[in-house]
């Protein structure tokens, strides 16, 4: 039986990776890993994609043989960077905003547990410093200056 066309789309996590499968013909697969497991492999979804091939071609491919010759198509989203950032994990961030936004994200908005608490705790800000541009992109392209407002 000649391989069919596959197109790939996966989800890394922190914890997890989600391949999904979607063949020619129409039949499809799922397959979770571990996203790390060194041990085993050095890279989730590179593995998730030689085992779905490895399994619709019926016989052992080894890593070193991958081919991306059925492979249509491979869409990959991932939630590592946006879970760091949230875990306060990993490098120092900035903030770049419109000249007159600065405050945006300090002042927020009423979405709170209890509206009418007189002592509101905030979380820390996930940046640490603010860069307010003056102006916009224009239509020839002027990036405008910078100002540094603060750093937190």
């Amino acid at each position: 039986m000649a391989m069919q066309n596959v197109k790939f789309s996966i989800d890394r996590g922190g914890t997890f990776t989600d391949i999904y499968a979607e063949f020619s013909d129409g039949r499809t697969t799922v397959l979770k890993l571990l996203s790390d497991d060194p041990t085993n492999y050095p890279d989730a979804p590179r593995e998730g994609i030689r085992r779905i091939l490895e399994q619709e071609q019926g016989s052992p491919l080894p890593a070193t043989q991958l081919s991306a010759e059925n492979i249509t198509s491979i869409r990959m989203g991932t939630t590592v960077a946006t879970n760091a950032l949230l875990e306060r994990k990993g490098a120092k961030t900035a903030l770049v905003i419109t000249r007159g936004f600065a405050d945006l994200l300090q002042i927020g908005n009423q979405t709170r547990p209890d509206l009418f608490a007189l002592n509101i705790q905030r979380p820390e800000p996930l940046y640490s410093h603010v860069c307010a541009r003056v102006g916009l992109y224009q239509c020839g392209g002027d990036l405008g200056a910078w100002l540094c407002l603060s750093s937190t």
